[in-house]
């Protein structure tokens, strides 16, 4: 939880890792391309007081995961999202048998999210059944430009990936992350691409797809996509980072979610370990829309920024939110996706 000038704010973490991008773990060139991708991302990003060294970042420990998610960083939840990427390491980079083994070992912390890849057919829909049995799957995470001997990505509209939505729903996983944002080297910037999400939200109405990255560099095009798409929802990992390096760039982007979306399908992530979520939090808590910016985008309001930094994702994942947080919040509009928020005392 995360106090400040008397109002609290119950933070879900929706997009965290705990990955090995270790030498050791490294496939090939591309596995060691990709890691410091990501470290390039951490160190242009950040401020320097939190920039990590190399050899930290590609393989931090569960200790450091543990502080800086829940001591350091007020976090009250916390989402695993794999990505696996088996043909660039080892032993995958993120898996969800690595991350539940942490979420074992710290009960009531995480949420384990899964994943599918629609290009192992048959065997890929019985891999999920039992990953679904084994973590008790709310939610998978989808990673569309992971390569794959060689294919290079495919498209939610792909026939097989509408067999494993078909197998989601079956199994009870409502909600679907998928990794629409900035390229990673070595994979295709093009298959990042959102055109794919509407075709697969439009004919999965039931299921939630979270876009992470919110598209960038294609915001314009994702959120007149989500705009029709009611159950498409913003997760904010990437977008987050710039509320530091470049602030006018992230109210227009916050200010353009706002607009097409409005505040109840937006949700935080710090994409941890890219990022830190105590600074992430401390620094959307004090943000405000420039003065100047106000007029078309308004203002960011108390509630508005509990919704996004927590009950957005608390409403989807249905946990039970504090009662002082949400005490005096509007109600949440009738047509809103998902369950209403539980309330503890």
């Amino acid at each position: 939880m995360y106090r400040k000038d008397g109002e609290s704010y119950f933070i879900v973490d929706s997009h965290v890792h705990f990955w090995d991008g270790s030498p050791a773990n490294q496939a090939n060139r591309y596995g060691k391309g990709f890691i410091e991708c990501f470290y390039d991302y951490h160190r242009n990003l950040s401020p320097a007081q939190w920039q990590w060294p190399p050899e930290k970042f590609g393989k931090y420990t569960e200790d450091d995961l543990m502080h800086d998610l829940f001591t350091a960083g007020y976090v009250d939840k916390a989402i695993f999202q794999p990505t696996c990427l088996n043909d660039f390491f080892v032993n995958g980079f993120n898996t969800t048998e690595q991350d539940g083994a942490v979420a074992e070992h710290h009960p009531g912390r995480f949420i384990v999210n899964g994943t599918f890849d629609p290009r192992e057919g048959e065997a890929g829909l019985e891999k999920l059944e039992a990953l679904a049995q084994r973590w008790h799957l709310q939610g998978v995470k989808l990673y569309t430009a992971e390569w794959k001997g060689d294919s290079k990505g495919w498209k939610l509209s792909d026939p097989w990936v509408y067999r494993y939505l078909d197998k989601c729903e079956q199994l009870g996983i409502r909600i679907v992350h998928v990794h629409k944002g900035p390229t990673i080297y070595p994979l295709n910037r093009d298959a990042f691409d959102v055109a794919d999400v509407d075709d697969a939200a439009g004919a999965f109405p039931n299921l939630t797809f979270v876009i992470e990255h919110v598209g960038l560099p294609r915001l314009e095009d994702f959120c007149w996509i989500a705009t029709q798409e009611p159950n498409v929802y913003g997760g904010l990992a990437v977008a987050m980072p710039f509320i530091h390096s470049r602030p006018r760039y992230f109210a227009q982007i916050i200010g353009e979610l706002l607009y097409w979306l409005d505040e109840n399908r937006i949700t935080f992530a710090s994409d941890y370990a890219i990022w830190q979520p105590k600074w992430l939090v401390e620094s959307f808590v004090d943000f405000q829309i420039p003065a100047d910016m106000q007029a078309e985008y308004g203002t960011l309001t108390p509630e508005i920024k509990k919704k996004i930094l927590g009950l957005n994702a608390a409403r989807l994942y249905d946990i039970e939110v504090p009662a002082e947080v949400i005490a005096g919040l509007s109600p949440e509009p009738a047509a809103a996706p998902g369950p209403v928020p539980k309330v503890s005392a």
